[in-house]
């Protein structure tokens, strides 16, 4: 694997700190550190805005500057340049397998299947709750993080 895009609704908070902590982790890591790591939104509403102001804090509080990031949506390009797309819930899952062309939906996965231990499928979206809920959603994110760094190094053997 050489790329991993991750995906939310708007590509404003689950995904862009996802892709922050992914960036951390992979560097961590010197097999990984190489990886090209991106997110996206299904949607389009947010494109060209920077993370919300409350995902850059909670990042930042963990040492993650993700400001530079600006949102976009994803295309169908996408599904040909990632090795795995990671969808930040269920909803974005099946936006996202219905998006790939033929022969690609099987790069989709759901982002906390990398964290079973969690038991849980969604990271919720914080964007209409308060601070802790950017918390808690980095809190999964970063478990499912070393997740799939596992995994990949596993996979390169």
């Amino acid at each position: 694997m050489k790329s991993v895009l991750a995906v939310c609704l708007g590509n404003i908070c689950r995904s862009p700190m996802a892709e922050g902590v992914l960036r951390q982790v992979f560097a961590e890591r010197s097999r990984l550190a190489q990886l090209n790591v991106d997110s996206a939104g299904t949607g389009s509403w947010h494109v060209g805005n920077p993370p919300d102001g409350r995902a850059q804090a909670a990042a930042a509080a963990r040492g993650i500057d993700i400001s530079a990031q600006r949102a976009r949506q994803v295309s169908t390009a996408d599904f040909s340049r990632f090795d795995i797309i990671i969808a930040m819930d269920v909803n974005n899952l099946k936006a996202l397998k219905s998006l790939a062309p033929k022969g690609h939906e099987k790069r989709v996965v759901l982002f906390l299947d990398f964290a079973p231990q969690l038991g849980k499928r969604d990271i919720p979206d914080p964007w209409h709750g308060d601070e802790d809920g950017f918390d808690h959603a980095l809190d999964l994110i970063t478990a499912a993080a070393h997740g799939l760094a596992d995994h990949m190094e596993a996979e390169l053997g």
